[in-house]
């Protein structure tokens, strides 16, 4: 994984089409499943936890004749936090409206969850015309519910409509199709083989950060942020911040079990012979406070 791309190969011959699609929505309606299954490795983390994703990821798509770079944004909901705002910012500086870097914007619903007010205010926000609609989770809806999605989303008036599925990745090569036709003539902006734009270290920080979201409560997961702060392969270091002390005792877990448990799961996915250390350290109300936020990353 790198941080830059390249932008020196432009010797891809007649025909090669390259450009940004977004996917922008609420929390929890699959657009990291979705890039993940599209770009065929996890590119990013993801949960049944809202705020799972917090920053702008890049994941993408290569062909003989296309490539897609495939922009996975943070959900967007009613924030409360210096977090949460900062969340929504990352989102929205993403889509069409506010970016002349991308070629398609992609609206993603949740097909298992009615057409509701906050797809609304998402909708609001994007260029619905010139957007498409992806109507995600087909597996895990009936047919009827697909259907009440589609002809509800109607509304907006978007450019095409593709109801699909990233866990079984039904309608996924119908949706590449389209928007590969729909991208413009130009170069890769990736090497070959490379798939993300995430660095290193924080694709470790945020492995860590998905096993303590499957493994915590449900109101804890908000008040947790992950950090290397030291590599010095094999040996990498990862600061674990909570908002308060008592917090500190449900991530560590009786004996050590639920950390214990976080590091070898995440350790899994790191080439072999990777040391993981974990610290958790307390940082009262974090996310409450823009400095904190910003100094994390977000």
């Amino acid at each position: 994984m790198s941080d830059e791309t390249d932008d020196t190969n432009t010797d891809t011959g007649d025909g090669f089409r390259s450009g940004f699609v977004t996917f922008v929505g609420r929390p929890n309606v699959g657009k990291s499943s979705l890039v993940n299954a599209i770009c065929g490795r996890k590119i990013s983390i993801v949960s049944d936890k809202p705020q799972t994703t917090r920053h702008r990821i890049m994941g993408v798509h290569t062909q003989s004749n296309s490539q897609i770079v495939f922009v996975d944004t943070p959900g967007l909901h009613k924030a409360v936090t210096a977090l949460g705002q900062r969340v929504n910012a990352t989102a929205l500086d993403s889509v069409g409206r506010n970016s002349g870097d991308v070629d398609v914007t992609a609206l993603v619903l949740d097909a298992t969850q009615p057409f509701g007010k906050g797809d609304r205010w998402v909708a609001e926000r994007l260029d619905m015309p010139n957007s498409i609609v992806i109507v995600n989770k087909i597996d895990r809806a009936p047919q009827d519910k697909v259907l009440a999605m589609l002809t509800a989303s109607s509304e907006l008036g978007a450019r095409e409509y593709f109801p699909v599925s990233a866990r079984t990745k039904d309608g996924l090569d119908g949706l590449i199709d389209h928007l590969v036709s729909t991208l413009p003539y130009g170069p890769r902006f990736f090497p070959e083989g490379e798939v993300s734009d995430l660095p290193e270290e924080r694709w470790v920080a945020e492995l860590v950060r998905e096993q303590l979201l499957a493994a915590t409560r449900d109101e804890l997961p908000y008040s947790i942020a992950t950090q290397v702060v030291e590599w010095e392969w094999p040996r990498i270091r990862v600061d674990i911040i909570v908002e308060r002390e008592s917090q500190k005792g449900m991530v560590i877990g009786k004996g050590g079990l639920i950390l214990k448990r976080a590091g070898e799961a995440a350790r899994k996915q790191l080439p072999e012979g990777a040391f993981l250390e974990l610290r958790v350290k307390v940082d009262k109300d974090w996310q409450r406070r823009p400095e904190r936020v910003e100094r994390l990353g977000y």
